[in-house]
């Protein structure tokens, strides 16, 4: 089953003779992807920041529901194989976070494989989160309450972020939507084609790009990572159709099963990527709500 409105757009995109190149290659699918999704905008404050340390620079962008006002920040990572995406592909749901959450949102662009491939990018979330806590001052953020959040590739930066930080008490929740948790692609959703944005075998090219060799690394994939029992609460958003759905199932139930708190949010009908598509597709509206809420009441301490 797919929803109708997202079948709709894929139709459209389909008639418009939209079509991923063969073979996959970064620069065509960077040139091809990496425009913004046409849909409205969402206004908020934002600001133009550089992450910096350990001899790099990041672009950021910060997003702030009310300047001036120290409020709770999620760290968002976006998503795009670890190959593309940029932090424009992903401005209006950074956005749209820290509009419904009435929070702030610092959305990082980290470096892209197959130049930069793992630990680039892991470690450029790392980074993030230190310059973060060292310059909330300056950013109108108050550094005791951090989200980690991410969609797809970005999701997996999250959720190994949030393995390694575990325990520092500032890391109070982990938004992820659809992750890329298991390197290994060996789940039953692997084995079906799926309508919409993602397959299995351009999922698999993605992680050859950025873990040649390294997939089973637990920094790499999530689920082979030792659960702390100081682990951070989740929020898991996952699509019917999608080659990631049953790593992502899976990984609740490890998180349940470790007594992490967790809540997981299956949307029937979505594909691969659709939050994005909020404004335009009404389950794309629901899950943004939902993942909303999460942080709401994540930051409910200081709300």
């Amino acid at each position: 089953m797919i929803d109708p409105e997202i079948q709709a757009l894929l139709t459209a995109m389909a008639e418009s003779g939209f079509a991923l190149p063969e073979p996959l290659d970064p620069v065509a699918l960077r040139a091809m992807l990496d425009a913004p999704i046409p849909a409205p905008p969402v206004e908020i404050a934002r600001t133009e920041v550089q992450i910096t340390g350990q001899d790099r620079s990041l672009p950021a962008r910060l997003y702030h529901a009310a300047p001036g006002q120290a409020l709770p920040v999620v760290l968002f990572f976006h998503g795009g194989g670890w190959v593309h995406g940029t932090l424009d592909t992903h401005d209006r749901l950074a956005a749209a976070l820290a509009v419904q959450a009435h929070c702030a949102v610092l959305s990082v662009g980290y470096r892209l494989a197959p130049e930069n491939p793992f630990p680039a990018a892991w470690e450029d979330a790392l980074l993030s989160f230190e310059w973060l806590k060292d310059n909330h001052a300056q950013l109108d953020v108050d550094a005791r309450y951090i989200a980690l959040a991410g969609d797809s590739a970005g999701g997996n930066l999250a959720a190994a972020a949030a393995h390694e930080l575990a325990g520092d008490p500032s890391v109070v929740h982990q938004l992820l939507l659809y992750p890329a948790l298991d390197g290994s692609c060996s789940t039953r959703s692997f084995g079906k084609q799926h309508p919409g944005f993602l397959s299995p075998a351009q999922m698999n090219w993605y992680w050859e790009q950025y873990a040649h060799g390294r997939r089973s690394d637990p920094r790499v994939s999530p689920v082979a990572a030792r659960i702390s029992p100081r682990l951070a609460p989740a929020t898991i958003i996952l699509a019917e159709n999608d080659p990631l759905y049953e790593e992502g199932a899976a990984y609740a139930a490890q998180l349940d099963a470790a007594g992490i708190p967790v809540k997981l949010h299956t949307f029937d009908g979505a594909v691969h990527g659709f939050v994005s598509l909020f404004g335009l597709v009404s389950i794309a509206d629901k899950a943004v709500d939902h993942a909303s809420e999460a942080l709401r009441l994540a930051f409910a301490p200081i709300a």
